[in-house]
């Protein structure tokens, strides 16, 4: 059964930063592609980042070069990692188990989410 949990979400400062993770469970966690999504309040989800088994990322266009999505297979873990953060990031994050190996592969499983909050 695939499992995905995240973890780390909270409330910081405008300017912040901030480190979420994804501990995935039930599957070769190093044969698929791996995404965050976030679905700020009041509006549909947006794609934040995704890296594939391959290791090469792609990015949304509002976070690039300001958030890094990063795998450790050893631990079966996601991260996002999120620098000089802004109210606008506020959301709901979720991590995406893709249904392949490539982003190109289409969303699958997806976790309950984790919670982050920026005020200015």
């Amino acid at each position: 059964q695939v499992q995905l949990v995240e973890s780390g979400g909270d409330s910081v400062q405008a300017g912040g930063s901030l480190r979420i993770s994804c501990e995935a469970s039930g599957f070769p966690f190093d044969a698929y592609a791996m995404g965050w999504y976030r679905q700020p309040p009041g509006k549909t989800s947006e794609l934040v980042a995704v890296i594939g088994s391959d290791s090469s990322t792609l990015y949304g266009v509002s976070v690039k070069g300001r958030f890094t999505i990063a795998r450790d297979n050893a631990k079966n873990t996601l991260y996002l990692q999120m620098n000089n953060l802004n109210p606008e990031d506020t959301a709901i994050y979720v991590c995406i188990k893709y249904q392949g190996s490539s982003r190109y592969s289409g969303l699958g499983n997806r976790g309950q989410g984790t919670q982050v909050t920026v005020s200015s």
